[in-house]
């Protein structure tokens, strides 16, 4: 290699060594400082870019569980009324077939009508009142609701209304049903078993579909956990990995520093040809 003044071929391999070692190491430092080793697409743009599509999924998951909450919650709400309707069916079966007894006194069995109908009315109150989120199954006219059930919106779960309402399919007892005499006893006394069996399968079609809605939102869960865990292997840097990559980088550009002053300083070399 010739001596020359003009050009210090080994100052500039030093000096190119060195920008490597300082644009790795920068690397290195913000793969520390973010915690990933695929922080924006220019780290990785097809990693980046599976990485962006797995947290697409992740959040429309998240908007599945809400959908899946609120459908269990409205659910929850029917059952409870529902179990409340069949408690009160189940008095009114009471005084029904109390006021079936011919021998009643007028008195009795008029203190008996107003017991049932007071019961009666009852069954109106909760149903109007199982409301949540604006969505009631029970009540007169209620058509049911459909939760999500993929990330995609193209499928969902769907919960059929029961309406337990006086006079409905499931309660043939209906706002007029007395029991003011023996016969209409009689005849209410029909309608109550046959509302009892009735709410019976209603509820049941209920639970069911709340046991759907429950074990749907736990598969949902275990999947987002699934996809965050992917996303994490797919960016995220092994910082135990890369601290030791620092201090060795740290070292390599320290050793770069000295090796480009040694090279800096060949060229005064050829000044010592020239003394006398």
């Amino acid at each position: 290699m010739a001596n020359s003044v003009n050009t210090n071929l080994g100052a500039l391999i030093a000096l190119q060594n060195l920008n490597a070692t300082n644009v790795e190491l920068a690397a290195t430092q913000t793969r520390i400082n973010t915690g990933k080793k695929v922080a924006t697409a220019k780290d990785n743009g097809a990693i980046w870019a599976i990485a962006q599509g797995q947290r697409a999924d992740i959040g429309a998951l998240g908007a599945v569980k809400s959908s899946l909450d609120r459908g269990i919650s409205a659910v929850d709400v029917s059952l409870a009324a529902g179990e409340s309707v069949s408690d009160l069916l189940l008095q009114l079966k009471e005084k029904a077939l109390a006021a079936t007894d011919r021998s009643l006194q007028t008195a009795a069995r008029a203190a008996l009508n107003e017991d049932f109908k007071a019961i009666r009315d009852q069954i109106t109150t909760v149903t109007n009142n199982a409301e949540f989120n604006g969505v009631n199954l029970l009540e007169t006219g209620a058509t049911g609701f459909a939760a999500l059930a993929n990330a995609a919106g193209t499928a969902s779960i769907t919960v059929q209304a029961e309406v337990l309402a006086l006079g409905s399919a499931n309660v043939t007892v209906t706002a007029t049903t007395t029991i003011g005499t023996s016969t209409l006893a009689t005849t209410a006394l029909g309608l109550v078993n046959a509302s009892i069996d009735l709410v019976s399968g209603a509820l049941a079609r209920l639970g069911t579909k709340a046991k759907a809605l429950e074990t749907h939102r736990t598969f949902v869960g275990k999947l987002t956990d699934a996809l965050e865990s992917g996303v994490g292997n797919l960016v995220d840097a092994d910082l135990a990995k890369e601290s030791a990559k620092l201090q060795s980088l740290q070292t390599k550009q320290q050793l770069g520093v000295q090796a480009l002053g040694i090279a800096n300083q060949s060229p005064q070399i050829l000044l010592s040809l020239f003394r006398q």
